[in-house]
């Protein structure tokens, strides 16, 4: 048993934890730097740039599936690319239940620039920045903030399946349950609503908020906390027998990185029990709130955050390395 993340509903544990947790990330962003490669590859964000914005040209879901990828791999080993490792005995990191639905574009996307980096600074930038300049590029394609994105991150060398389990939240959690998730990885609570903004692009399977349709509890087949008209067009889409058919989490502007994601939110509109959350939940219903008022205020507040989860357990100086192929150590 993880007994940190037990203690971690212990408000005084919790406050604690939180604080050793942020030292530790102060401690890793004193060795990145937004100009680390400034000698060894100084056009590293433009190759990435190129890269990224080619493969969005090509297949738009690029964007969801690396900002999502960025996220998965930066709370299971910390930002390391852990998440690339391929392994014959399907027991890397990818290949845990959580992440075997990460689409392939987001691999592909930074395989892809991966080897544009090669081809001019071999063996010099690590897969985990290329991962976190791409997370920032996407952003930035489909109309969201542009940030400086530190940089300095070596790749891990540790990539096991076993080790995800309960790192990465699930679709039913409530506002506690994210909170000590988030909090575990030194983010707060801001962050935690901010980075939750993301799900203003990408979709989800039926079958991740089926039950707020219709088995929601012994008296309740519908969840009280959905719009009913939305409900009815949930049920509908989801009539749909195509395993892979996918709902859009945010029906107001599906593909726009904006703040409707919050309006959606305000209006009952959430797709998963762990989005409309933030709304239900008075610990953080005055900030969705005021996201949903303020798109500047709701980017400057998520631009915040990309830093701040970039900073998470990162390996920089002599650990980890440098690799050749990010789908193998080397």
């Amino acid at each position: 048993m993880d007994t940190r993340r037990d203690d971690a509903t212990k408000p005084m544990t919790m406050w604690f934890s939180g604080m050793l947790l942020f030292s530790m990330v102060a401690e890793s962003n004193a060795q990145l730097s937004e100009n680390y490669y400034a000698s060894t590859c100084p056009n590293v964000e433009l190759i990435v740039k190129q890269a990224v914005t080619t493969k969005f040209q090509q297949t738009p879901t690029t964007a969801p599936a690396t900002l999502r990828m960025f996220f998965h791999d930066c709370f299971v080993e910390g930002c390391d690319a852990s998440v690339f490792i391929a392994s014959d005995n399907e027991d890397a990191e990818k290949d845990a239940p959580d992440n075997k639905s990460l689409p392939g574009d987001g691999f592909d996307t930074v395989i892809k620039a991966k080897t544009a980096v090669e081809s001019q600074c071999p063996g010099v930038v690590s897969c985990a920045d290329i991962l976190a300049l791409a997370a920032r590029d996407v952003v930035v394609i489909v109309g969201g903030p542009e940030f400086k994105v530190e940089l300095g991150r070596r790749d891990g060398l540790v990539s096991q399946a076993s080790r995800v389990t309960g790192k990465l939240p699930e679709p039913g959690l409530d506002v506690r349950g994210l909170v000590q998730i988030f909090a575990s990885n030194g983010l707060s609570l801001t962050d935690m609503i901010a980075l939750s903004g993301a799900h203003t692009i990408g979709s989800s399977h039926c079958n991740r908020f089926a039950n707020r349709l219709h088995n929601f509890s012994t008296f309740l087949p519908l969840d009280p906390t959905i719009d009913p008209a939305y409900a009815q067009q949930l049920t509908k889409d989801c009539s749909n027998p195509d395993p892979d058919f996918v709902v859009p989490l945010d029906p107001t502007t599906t593909d726009t990185f904006d703040n409707s994601y919050f309006q959606n939110l305000v209006a009952r509109r959430g797709l998963l029990t762990s989005d409309q959350a933030l709304f239900n939940d008075l610990s953080s219903q005055s900030t969705v709130m005021r996201f949903a008022n303020n798109a500047e205020e709701f980017y400057g507040a998520f631009s915040s955050a990309m830093r701040n989860l970039g900073r998470v357990g990162v390996k920089v100086g002599s650990e980890g390395e440098i690799r050749r192929d990010c789908s193998a150590f080397n």
